[in-house]
């Protein structure tokens, strides 16, 4: 199920991309770190999926939260003429490394029991 929204997802991104209008400079900073932030709540979402302790309230406030949530930062950055954004940039990719290693360490135990009980019933 998640495999098919993942491509489903990509499609639409594509396809949306294809068309959407080209974003100014100005505000690519603030788009990347909204999408940032997203992809931070996305990688939670699936870290929650596999401990089957998902709720979709959560990941929507989550989700939406973190990147409005961002954007303000880098807004308040630029105004402060600080870069803030840098450290929400961190948290962010740091969170979305230690989701990315749970998920692995979750596949690669689940793979290697399978190993081990194809093994067994040899």
């Amino acid at each position: 199920m998640v495999l098919v929204a993942i491509i489903l997802g990509c499609i639409i991104g594509v396809i949306v991309g294809n068309f959407a209008p080209i974003i100014s400079y100005t505000y690519s900073g603030y788009l990347a770190l909204a999408i940032v932030a997203a992809l931070d709540s996305v990688f939670g979402g699936v870290v929650s999926s596999l401990n089957k302790k998902f709720d979709m309230g959560v990941f929507l406030s989550g989700f939406f939260g973190n990147a409005v949530l961002a954007m303000l930062l880098a807004y308040l950055g630029q105004r402060l003429n600080v870069d803030i954004y840098l450290a929400a940039i961190f948290v962010f990719v740091s969170r979305m490394f230690n989701n990315l290693g749970i998920i692995r360490r979750f596949y690669l135990e689940k793979f290697r029991k399978n190993k081990t009980e194809d093994v067994k019933n040899q």
